[in-house]
């Protein structure tokens, strides 16, 4: 049974990532580009030159899991600074980028009230 670790913390690595990388080449850059531990249980997210694959890093207690997701149309919002090297997501946040959604601008519908 394949479960998701439990992360607070979710990164997103902005700009292009070569979807080529590997899980020690991914850590490796999770260490050196973002300055951050990859052993921590945090959640890292990369994605490809077109957008429409990403690949997301985490370590549990007993090593690392890479999944990959490939969008059939379209491509993943991502943030495209080049001031931040990482943006942090929620839970929900990730939720909606992984459903193809632009989590930093998602459409509120409006739903009415009951008659009274």
């Amino acid at each position: 049974m394949i479960t998701v670790v439990p992360a607070d913390r979710i990164y997103l690595c902005c700009g292009a990532t070569d979807m080529r990388r590997g899980i020690n080449s991914l850590a490796r850059m999770v260490q050196q580009v973002l300055a951050l531990d990859p052993h921590t249980g945090a959640i890292f997210c990369f994605r490809g030159h077109k957008g429409h694959i990403i690949k997301i890093l985490a370590h549990d207690d007993q090593g690392f899991c890479l999944f990959t997701k490939r969008l059939s149309e379209g491509c993943f919002a991502w943030p495209t600074t080049k001031d931040q090297a990482a943006v942090s997501l929620t839970k929900a946040e990730l939720s909606l980028l992984l459903e193809g959604i632009d989590w930093r601008r998602p459409n509120k519908i409006y739903r009415p009230r009951l008659a009274g």
